[in-house]
This record gives C-alpha cells, structure tokens and sequence, in this order.
C-alpha cells in the first residue's frame, strides 16, 4: 500500500485541469472545501495518485456539485456532503457496496454512476449509469475524467429532460449530499407524470437500498 506522500504530485496534479475545466463550464459546477485529515485518508484508501483526476477531486474537494446539486461527484465530504467516496464504496469494508465496481457519482433522483472493474459486461474503466427509471446499468462509454468534464460542460438538461418539473432547481439546491429526492410511484413504474408524483427527501443510502431490493423484484440482477 502506497502512503499518502507517494499518493501526492503536486507537480503533476490533475488539479490545475480541474480549475481549468471549471472556468471553461458551461454548467453551474461548485468544488466543495475539505478537511486534510479526511482528504489523505480517502487518497490512501483510494490508492490513487492526485495526478489522476479522480485523486485529485478526492484529495482537494469535498465533492463536487453540478446544477444545483442535481449530480453529486463524490470527494472526501464536506459540511453540506457527508459522504465520501471511501466510506460510501466500504472500501475499509470485507465487502463494497458495489463488487467490481468504485461509485464515484449519483444524481439527486437516485441515479449512480460507477467505474467498471469488471461488474459488468464491457469495458472496464469505463463510467456505468444506472437510472431509476430502468434500474439497469448501461455503458456510458466514457472513461472517468471524460464523465467530469461533460458533467461540467455537457448537455445536461437534455440528458435528464424526462426527469425535471417546474420549479426543480429550487427544491434540489436545498438537499444535502447525502440526501436524494424519493419520487413515488417509482419512475420506473406506471403512474402519472413526474410532476404529479410524490417527492420527499430522504437519505441516499435508502434509495440505494430500495433500488437494489427493486432490481431483486424485477429479475434484474
């Protein structure tokens, strides 16, 4: 296991890309403020140089909010994210959340987004999107670092077009990191339109486990 000074290139960090990639962003993209302690604790579990962006956003970001909070890319917490990428994989854990798999992002409706390392046909390395209203992971065909810059530069209003209703930025700024927003009946199911189903805030840990018990219904898995 690397130590978190083999961990660090300050010289070469993914950093500068990142800024660079903000002040390029056509999407409204805020770096969450960190704590030191956490920051190296989440890089040695990691096990990722800061040259990488992946290393970089964990050591230097508490995570990373895109459009109000609708994408949540995951760091090493922060006051208003209290998630980190290492506590929310259980990579200290005998078993991950998410075998074959690292979790590095999820969207406030439930969606989650993972690199593969071998969980699922294809290629690995490459981003995986599970959206709540199939529950079935697809191939985005983006590695890690392309996945940022189109969350910070990409059409994201189009992507997610079924999934907004008036008013949605409003109600999304004010969930937490750690929070997503329930929607019932399940997008997934047959009901009214969006707009006129239920919301309510609830942790994102319960619509993790909901979602994995609904695969389980469906035959999914």
């Amino acid at each position: 296991m690397k130590s978190i000074n083999e961990l660090i290139n300050e010289s070469q960090s993914a950093w500068k890309l990142l800024e660079k990639w903000q002040r390029e962003a056509s999407n409204q993209v805020q770096f969450l403020p960190c704590h030191k302690e956490n920051a190296e604790r989440v890089l040695v579990d990691l096990q990722v140089t800061t040259k990488s962006p992946l290393g970089a956003i964990a050591y230097h970001t508490g995570g990373i909010v895109i459009e109000h909070g609708w994408i949540r890319i995951l760091g090493s917490g922060a006051d208003s994210f209290n998630r980190d990428i290492s506590t929310w994989n259980k990579l200290r854990d005998s078993s991950p959340r998410l075998d074959g798999a690292l979790l590095v992002a999820d969207d406030v409706l439930g969606g989650f987004f993972a690199i593969n390392g071998g969980a699922f046909e294809g290629q690995s390395g490459n981003i995986f999107y599970l959206p709540p209203d199939t529950l079935e992971w697809e191939d985005l065909e983006l590695k890690f670092s392309d996945f940022v810059y189109w969350t910070f530069t990409g059409g994201i209003d189009k992507f997610y077009e079924t999934f907004r209703w008036k008013g949605w930025n409003s109600e999304v700024e004010k969930v937490a990191g750690d929070m997503g927003i329930s929607v019932y009946p399940f997008l997934w199911a047959e009901g009214p339109e969006l707009e006129k189903r239920s919301r309510r805030v609830v942790p994102i840990e319960e619509i993790w486990g909901i979602t994995m018990e609904n695969r389980k219904k469906l035959g999914i898995e």
